[in-house]
């Protein structure tokens, strides 16, 4: 089965780096599960809402996020047409997202396979590659 980004994620995608967007359009159409794009591209206050609701860390000295720069995005995995957060739900997204990182030659992080705050919806382009 081939899904395809909605008008409303191929928004939430813009001013995303490129690289994460051509993933992002390559995972849509090998995934075994749909997704939904939940946000690209973060605003400070955005960022400092999220903190203050404590559904994200963020670095003590500088606090910004992989989303800030457009380094990140996360994704909503869909199940007849709603998200859903049951992890093996993320763990096949994850596959494809890691996938088609692959085949595009990109490298990609996955915020499901950090020990201490793992997060599933999670992806980025390293900073060692990718810098702001």
């Amino acid at each position: 089965m081939s899904f395809i980004l909605s008008p409303r994620s191929r928004q939430r995608l813009q001013g995303v780096h490129e690289d994460l967007v051509q993933v992002v359009e390559r995972a849509i159409r090998i995934t075994e599960v749909d997704f939904t794009v939940l946000e690209g591209l973060r605003s400070a206050e955005r960022q400092q809402q999220l903190f203050e609701k404590k559904a994200t860390l963020l670095n003590g000295v500088t606090r910004k996020s992989r989303h800030q720069t457009g380094h990140a995005v996360d994704l909503g995995a869909l199940v007849d047409g709603e998200v859903r957060w049951d992890w093996p739900l993320y763990h096949k997204l994850a596959a494809a997202m890691k996938k088609a990182a692959v085949q595009l030659e990109t490298a990609l992080e996955w915020g499901g396979d950090w020990k201490r705050f793992p997060d599933g919806p999670h992806y980025q382009l390293p900073r060692q590659k990718y810098r702001a």
